[in-house]
């Protein structure tokens, strides 16, 4: 039996009884063994929890219940949530002897509530420190549209896992845009809700002041659905905000909406193909104004500056006494962090407070604006530079160019994929005000209704 793509497609078919979830999840489990040999996309499979779990929801069904909006959808999740019975790694060697997780994270008992079925845990980078999840300790996450490029980081496995049809939906993470970038890079739709939007109760932080969760989809209905079900209010995290929920299925329609495009920043460091791509999207939705954000380039210093002291803080113990178990890469910038001289972090977080109070006044004039979510497409595993206006550049750091500086503020921000029938995925970030999710679907759904926006078939 063929998995699939869409979830709303598979919830249907088991409602409905044409399918029954146990069917569904040995297909996804036959999915994961014949496609994750070549992705790396999965670090542990739980093929009896995944049985179980869709045997439940038949059982339901069969009750005359209804298991609810996700009833018997395989997913998975970034290896930084807990799963019960199963040790957290966070894409580390360090954790490996710790105690398996007691229970599910907060966002894993809201997708078993609305009925989905888990099939495991996804590679990352190292304690979700980087762009590229090339792990030094499982290997690299490859994209399914080129074996020999980057699945993007720090979430990695998360949008492999999903463009390449193992699984229809998956969880991952948001610091500086690890949840963005590899949406990008593997052709997905990705969304980075508010910061403080869902609840982190049962994840493995890398820097608490700037960490998102948040799912990832190949169809827009399927991450509304996933958006949707993750909403909650959870006591237990005190970094969540209190808001009713905000349900984004079914939304269309973008009159009145004052769309623009982002300049400055982020209107040039970017191939010519990205920038490109902006334009398409604007054009479908007939975005003729833009916008400059000046301060946006110093959020994104600033973000660098921040997530390096909070990460090095974190693991300063595991620095001190075990730091051949890290990654050298990631040890390095950890212990850079924990370097840094309180008077760049004093000035960082006035710039942080400084950015944040011009893009929100920018929200006086528009409700949405458009930019690269990536300055290329996905690099080759192992390219260390790359060249943007001329210029060779690092190219971990350039990855997010364009995601940093929107992280460093919170506000919403979704990739949407570019149509595009031929070469390598495209992206463009769509941004809103806090606690506007609602806007970035419906502009989401004004750019799929035209035919430009949608994730590219995998040919590799």
């Amino acid at each position: 039996m063929s998995l699939p793509v869409s979830a709303a497609a598979i919830a249907a078919d088991i409602r409905a009884r044409r399918r029954s979830a146990v069917a569904v999840a040995e297909a996804a489990l036959a999915a994961i063994a014949a496609g994750d040999p070549a992705l790396n996309a999965f670090t542990h499979i739980d093929r009896d929890r995944a049985l179980r779990s869709a045997a439940a929801v038949d059982a339901a069904i069969a009750a005359g219940g209804d298991p609810g909006p996700l009833a018997g959808v395989p997913f998975a999740v970034k290896n930084l949530f807990d799963l019960e019975g199963v040790t957290t790694l966070a894409g580390s060697k360090i954790e490996v002897g710790q105690p398996a997780a007691t229970r599910d994270a907060f966002l894993v008992r809201r997708l078993l509530a609305a009925g989905a079925v888990p099939m495991g845990a996804l590679n990352m980078d190292e304690y979700a420190y980087g762009f590229t999840t090339e792990n030094a300790h499982y290997g690299p996450a490859h994209n399914p549209h080129d074996l020999a490029r980057m699945a993007g980081g720090s979430s990695g496995g998360s949008a492999a896992a999903v463009a390449g049809g193992l699984v229809p939906i998956t969880l991952g993470s948001d610091t500086n845009g690890s949840i963005r970038v590899p949406s990008a890079m593997c052709g997905i739709f990705g969304i980075k809700p508010t910061y403080g939007r869902l609840s982190r109760t049962g994840s493995y932080l890398f820097a608490a002041s700037f960490d998102h969760l948040g799912p990832f989809a190949r169809t827009l209905e399927d991450l509304a659905l996933t958006y949707d079900a993750l909403q909650g209010p959870d006591p237990e995290d005190p970094a969540q905000t209190p808001t009713p929920f905000a349900p984004v299925s079914g939304l269309a329609g973008i009159e009145g909406l004052r769309i623009a495009v982002a300049t400055g920043h982020f209107g040039r460091n970017a191939h010519p193909e990205a920038l490109a791509a902006v334009g398409v999207f604007a054009q479908a939705l007939g975005a003729t104004a833009t916008i400059d954000l000046p301060l946006a380039a110093a959020g994104r210093a600033a973000a660098f500056l921040i997530t390096m002291a909070e990460g090095g803080n974190l693991h300063f113990p595991d620095l001190v006494a075990r730091p051949q178990d890290f990654d050298p890469a990631t040890r390095d910038r950890f212990l850079a962090g924990t370097l840094l001289p309180a008077l760049w972090l004093q000035q960082a977080q006035r710039v942080r407070a400084a950015w944040r109070a011009q893009a929100l006044a920018a929200f006086e004039h528009v409700d949405c604006f458009l930019t690269p979510t990536l300055p290329c497409v996905a690099p080759l595993i192992g390219q260390a530079s790359m060249v943007v206006d001329g210029e060779t550049l690092p190219t971990r750091p350039m990855l997010g160019v364009f995601t940093q500086p929107i992280s460093c503020i919170g506000l919403p921000a979704m990739a949407v994929p570019l149509a595009r029938p031929d070469g390598m995925p495209l992206s463009v970030q769509l941004v809103a005000a806090p606690w506007r999710e609602d806007i970035l679907f419906r502009v989401a759904q004004a750019l799929v209704a035209a035919g430009v926006a949608a994730a590219p078939e995998v040919t590799a």
